[in-house]
C-alpha cells in the first residue's frame, strides 16, 4: 500500500533497537527522512546505517521531559521541520506494589510520561501552523489489561494515555492526527529482558502463539503516519496477538 508520506519527516525517539527501530525502518522504507536517537552513539550510528534511506542518528536521553523535548530540536535542526513523531522510550523497573517504594514513582513518570509530553509540547506548534502532522506512541496492552510485576509501566503508560487522547481532541481540527499504539509481547531486547531468549506464549496468554515481530509493529505505526489514516486520531490499537481479551 503507498502510504503517500514519502516526502515528509519523521523524528523517531529510542530507535536505534526494538519497537522503535522497527518503526523507524518501516518510514523509512516509505521514503520518510528519518531522525532516530540513543543514549549509546554506536548503537544509533549503527542503526541509522541499518536503517539507510538517509537515516541520521544522534545521541539523545528521552527519559525526561527536557530531554525529550531536546531531542525534538536537535531533530528539527538536522530536518528544518517534523511532520512525524513517534514518541518511545525504554520501560522503568519491573516490581508490583509491594515492592515499589513511593520514590520510584517521580522516575517512572519522567521516563514515560513527561517525555512524551515534553517532545509534544516541542514537534506540535509547527504541525498545527502546517496543518499536517502525525503522533504515534508506542506505549503498551497493558494500559488496558495492566501487567503482574510492571506496576510503574502500568501507571506511568495509563498517564500518557490520557494526555495524549486529550490532545488529540484539541488539534484535530488543524489536521495532526495522534494515536497510540499498544504493544503486548513482541521479540525485543525488553522481552527477552523480563521474560527470557523465547518467551512461552502459552504461559504468556498469546492466542497467536508466538511473540510479536517488531517489523510488523512497524508497518502498524507507519499506516497510522499515512495520508490514508488522516481520519482515525484518539485511537489506542492494541497490537498483541490477541493477548487482550476485552471487547472496549
Amino acid at each position: 500500500m503507498e502510504l503517500g508520506i514519502s516526502t515528509r519527516t519523521a523524528a523517531v525517539a529510542a530507535g536505534s533497537a526494538g519497537l522503535g527501530f522497527a518503526s523507524a525502518q518501516a518510514l523509512a522504507n516509505e521514503g520518510v527522512r528519518v531522525v532516530i536517537c540513543s543514549r549509546d552513539a554506536d548503537r544509533v550510528t549503527k542503526a541509522a546505517k541499518t536503517i539507510g534511506h538517509g537515516c541520521i542518528g544522534i545521541v539523545a536521553d528521552v527519559s525526561t521531559g527536557d530531554g525529550g523535548a531536546k531531542f525534538v530540536r536537535e531533530a528539527t535542526a538536522i530536518l528544518g521541520h517534523i511532520d512525524i513523531l513517534v514518541a518511545n522510550g525504554g520501560g522503568p523497573p519491573a516490581g508490583n506494589f509491594a515492592s515499589t517504594d513511593l520514590d520510584a514513582y517521580p522516575a517512572a513518570l519522567e521516563q514515560n510520561l513527561l517525555s512524551v509530553i515534553g517532545m509534544c509540547k516541542e514537534v506540535l506548534p509547527g504541525m498545527q501552523t502546517r496543518k499536517w502532522g502525525r503522533i504515534v506512541a508506542i506505549t503498551s496492552v497493558a494500559v488496558r489489561q495492566p501487567m503482574a510485576n510492571l506496576i510503574l509501566s502500568n501507571t506511568a503508560r495509563a498517564g500518557v494515555t490520557g494526555f495524549l487522547k486529550t490532545v488529540a481532541r484539541e488539534v484535530a481540527q488543524d489536521g495532526v492526527t495522534v494515536n497510540t499504539v499498544q504493544p503486548g509481547i513482541h521479540a525485543t531486547d525488553r522481552i527477552t529482558q523480563l521474560y527470557g531468549a523465547t518467551p512461552d506464549a502459552s504461559a504468556l496468554g498469546i492466542p497467536a502463539g508466538v511473540a510479536g515481530s517488531p517489523a510488523d509493529f512497524g508497518q502498524v505505526v507507519a499506516f497510522l503516519c499515512g495520508e490514508s489514516a488522516k481520519f482515525v486520531t484518539g485511537a489506542s490499537l492494541q497490537v498483541d496477538g490477541g493477548s487482550y481479551g476485552g471487547l472496549l
